[in-house]
């Protein structure tokens, strides 16, 4: 599902906590999309284009597509990385893959695709502003935290 990629990774370090996790001590499914979202939005505030900046002017990126596939449970306590790469635009999509990494094992790998969309008008852009399509281009060249 996540396809290799030239781009560089950019990664966010985690540590499942009790509120990440079911009755069992395992990592609850959801938590998982709560993490995605932290890694893109941490991502683009690295790039000096902080999400809130962008909602400001009026843009915001929906999900249009989501999947997850999970191989082993991560549990209370586990600490993971989430590897991710900011894809080239697909069309209209702007594709971001994440794998999970528990002492450098692929526990899990994402698929997160994303529009950009023009609120006001919900115009989805083919073209970002300048300020966005440049952030975009950093984050293809890969961050660490």
């Amino acid at each position: 599902m996540v396809s290799e990629s030239v781009t560089a990774a950019w990664c966010l370090t985690k540590r499942v906590l009790p509120q990440h996790t079911d009755h069992g001590g395992v990592m609850w499914h959801g938590a998982y999309v709560g993490w995605l979202e932290e890694a893109r939005v941490e991502a683009l505030a690295s790039t000096g284009l902080p999400y809130e900046q962008m909602t400001a002017a009026g843009l915001e990126m929906p999900v249009v597509n989501l999947q997850i596939r999970y191989r082993e449970a991560l549990r209370l306590g586990d600490s993971v990385v989430l590897s991710s790469r900011s894809e080239p635009q697909k069309g209209v999509r702007w594709p971001w893959r994440t794998r999970f990494l528990r002492h450098g094992v692929c526990i899990a790998e994402a698929q997160v695709d994303l529009v950009l969309l023009r609120m006001d008008s919900r115009q989805v852009l083919r073209r970002p502003p300048e300020s966005v399509a440049q952030a975009f281009a950093l984050l293809r060249q890969g961050h660490q935290t």
